[in-house]
């Protein structure tokens, strides 16, 4: 427990965090990485090289450090990073290694300000959020591997079917090799993917959405080719170096964002591959044979960019389903700019501010978080409340 003077220290360190902002959490991941490189196997790379993962952290402990003494605040927070630190098979061992290069890093930044005080506090402190992470993070671990087709860690698949789904994006059927059954996911969640990509010294784990509804008996990911200039090892290792009949080991379903089950209608934004959760609740819902009204609404770059298009009509006949796409240029397929329901440029509301289900309707968002930043800004002021707008931000954890 967290003694009302250790409350105390650490928020009256907040003023220093922040004048030191991102800084602290790229000198920590420096130090990490330099005393132990074996972490290299479980950490994003790519996610340290973009600045990204340094800045989540940082925006993390920052808010720590702000909610010390109403942690409920933070309860949301928690349950999204558990999830993924669960896809990357985070284990309790890691946590005291992760505490000690933290304490270091803000006594090498801070020698005049980092007292004995200071140091007992953030120990403190940052024992009890171990202890919180470590809680849920076995919850889910020992969920998972008791329900039916469950497991724990790593466990390897065959890829027994590769199919292009547009220009950019690829699926891949995963089946396990040993024949038996997977566990259950809830549509919306992604697997952890563990491979060894030629020229790589370290293994990379990254996560892909689940592009179908459960079966009992393999998964689906749908993965989009990244251009040379964007970071994209483990995306386009996928793409051009495993094929059918090839192994990876993958770690079972993960993460918060999922659809819900209620008696509402459903609208699923996205943009690009932010299609793939999507895709996999459109899926279920069909399956379900879901009654109530459905809207899919897409964005992306252009006819040949566009996934599922077809399968996506297909499930039309199964659901009460309105399905509106947003190219950036439409000009190539003059009979495709014909339909009522192709709009071109960005994403805009508006237009559908009669059909749309303003009051009542559950909105699910997925794409590049400054397309999903300019969505919820348009649901806002439609007039949808926040409590129905749920989203998923690939990458490190942010907030829109």
């Amino acid at each position: 427990m967290l003694s009302e003077l250790h409350i105390s220290i650490v928020k009256s360190t907040i003023p220093l965090l922040e004048s030191a902002g991102s800084h602290i959490t790229e000198h920590f991941y420096q130090r990490l990485f330099n005393h132990n490189p074996e972490l290299k196997h479980i950490f994003n790379l790519s996610h340290q090289q973009t600045g990204g993962q340094p800045v989540a952290l940082f925006n993390a402990v920052a808010a720590y450090a702000k909610n010390i003494d109403n942690l409920g605040a933070l309860t949301s927070t928690v349950e999204r990073i558990a999830h993924k630190h669960t896809s990357f098979n985070i284990q309790p061992e890691h946590y005291p290694i992760v505490g000690h290069h933290l304490l270091e890093t803000l006594r090498e930044l801070a020698p005049d300000d980092f007292t004995p005080e200071v140091e007992e506090a953030w120990g403190a402190a940052y024992a009890v959020l171990a202890g919180i992470f470590i809680e849920r993070e076995g919850a889910l671990y020992h969920k998972r591997a008791n329900d039916n087709g469950g497991w724990q860690g790593a466990r390897q698949f065959t890829v027994s079917e590769k199919k292009t789904e547009s220009a950019l994006v690829t699926s891949f059927v995963l089946s396990p090799t040993d024949g038996q059954t997977v566990i259950d996911f809830e549509p919306g969640q992604y697997l952890g993917i563990c491979v060894a990509p030629d020229q790589q010294q370290y293994r990379e784990i990254r996560q892909y959405s689940l592009s179908d509804k459960p079966n009992g008996k393999q998964y689906r990911i749908s993965v989009k080719r990244e251009a040379l200039n964007i970071p994209g090892v483990v995306s386009n290792y996928l793409h051009d170096h495993i094929h059918i009949g090839d192994s990876i080991d993958v770690y079972p379903p993960a993460g918060d964002f999922h659809y819900k089950e209620r008696e509402a209608p459903v609208v699923l934004i996205s943009a690009g591959v932010g299609v793939t959760p999507m895709q996999s609740m459109l899926e279920m819902l069909a399956a379900n044979a879901f009654s109530n009204p459905v809207f899919y609404l897409h964005a992306c770059e252009s006819v040949e960019q566009h996934s599922f298009n077809q399968r996506v009509e297909e499930l039309s006949l199964q659901l009460d389903l309105q399905h509106h796409t947003w190219y950036r240029d439409i000009a190539q397929s003059n009979q495709v700019s014909e339909l009522s329901n192709i709009h071109q440029g960005f994403m805009n509301f508006a237009t559908l501010r009669n059909q749309l289900p303003i009051e009542h309707g559950d909105y699910y968002l997925c794409g590049p978080v400054p397309f999903m930043q300019f969505a919820q800004q348009q649901l806002l002021e439609l007039g949808v409340d926040t409590q129905r707008i749920h989203y998923e931000v690939f990458g490190p954890h942010a907030s829109l």
